[in-house]
């Protein structure tokens, strides 16, 4: 999903949430976000947490990007909680 908070918050502008299903896919996810961003626009992020946590943030300033295992994505229900956000992708 990749929300749009820009008029709701100052920490960033934009979140893509997404789940994985074990952590060599969230692993995976990661890799690619942070290779195809590095590659694309010159850019590292801060990463915070690990896959065995079942959860995991890379950190670009105005976009954060949130991988988490099924059970934390329905733990943190970050959907829920910035639902004032717009909803500009959601693919299931």
């Amino acid at each position: 999903m990749l929300l749009d908070i820009h008029e709701i918050a100052y920490v960033a502008d934009f979140f893509v949430i997404c789940s994985g299903s074990s952590e060599r896919m969230l692993n995976a996810l990661l890799d690619a976000v942070v290779d195809e961003i590095r590659d694309s626009y010159k850019v590292k992020p801060k990463v915070e947490g690990q896959p065995e946590d079942g959860w995991l943030l890379a950190d670009y300033g105005d976009l954060i990007v949130h991988l988490f295992s099924p059970d934390q994505r329905d733990y943190y229900q970050l959907e829920d909680l910035w639902s004032e956000g717009k909803v500009l992708l959601r693919l299931q």
